[in-house]
């Protein structure tokens, strides 16, 4: 089955929105990993606005599972990867300005650059996945060239028009997972996934190795409380038969 990386930005949002360090994050993210999940994913952006430099190095030193840091690779972002190690690195091509990451990478257009980054942090032993949209099969076909271990499917399209009843959009998605295995990658997913549209998403791509949640969950542990949550995703990950 897919493994569920839980986003813990939403964390360092409330932390920071009182200074001091409540909640703790690292404290969160332990239990978030006793609770079941298999991975802890953080996107610091260069303004920190929510997670801080800072917290990889505390999560590095604490996580047990695997460390994922997402972000656009700047200079600044590059050497923290490179100072922390994580399992995992996952690059998306935000905006300094981004609320949220809103697009995949332009594979073609940025190939020479991507593989650089990629070969940097490979060298490193880090395993590494590129943010990327999934309407054009030529955006896979690049990533594979890239040297990129894993793609991660941007699924913000998939839970708007599965809310719609638009289920055929997942065809797009098990199309693009299909060829990303052909290809020799891994598959990751991410971004308004759901307890509502996971397990449907889940079901039809079978090539599915993660799934980083962080802003649905964390809105849904405000209801179900966290580790009720984290769990009910494991659950709905599962049960895909």
């Amino acid at each position: 089955m897919a493994v569920l990386s839980v986003n813990v930005n939403k964390i360092a949002t409330l932390r920071n929105s009182r200074g001091g360090n409540v909640p703790n994050l690292v404290q969160v993210a332990k239990d978030i990993e006793e609770f079941g999940a298999q991975g802890i994913t953080i996107h610091p952006r260069p303004d920190e606005r929510h997670i801080c430099y800072q917290d990889a190095f505390d999560l590095k030193q604490s996580v047990t599972t695997e460390l994922n840091i997402e972000g656009n690779p700047i200079p600044k972002f590059k050497q923290l990867v490179l100072d922390t190690l994580p399992a995992q690195v996952t690059l998306v091509p935000d905006g300094l300005d981004n609320i949220t990451s809103d697009a995949g990478w332009d594979t073609l257009k940025h190939q020479s650059f991507l593989k650089d980054v990629i070969s940097e942090f490979k060298q490193a032993g880090i395993r590494t996945s590129i943010f990327i949209d999934t309407s054009n099969p030529a955006l896979i076909e690049a990533a594979a060239t890239t040297g990129a271990d894993r793609i991660e499917l941007y699924t913000e399209k998939y839970a708007v028009e599965y809310k719609k009843g638009n289920k055929g959009v997942i065809t797009e998605y098990a199309e693009a997972a299909k060829l990303a295995k052909q290809l020799g990658m891994g598959v990751n997913a991410g971004h308004d996934l759901s307890l509502e549209n996971i397990n449907f998403f889940a079901k039809n791509i079978p090539e599915l190795d993660e799934v980083s949640i962080g802003h649905a969950l964390i809105s849904e542990a405000l209801y179900y409380g966290l580790q009720n949550v984290v769990n009910m995703y494991l659950y709905k990950l599962q049960n895909i038969l």
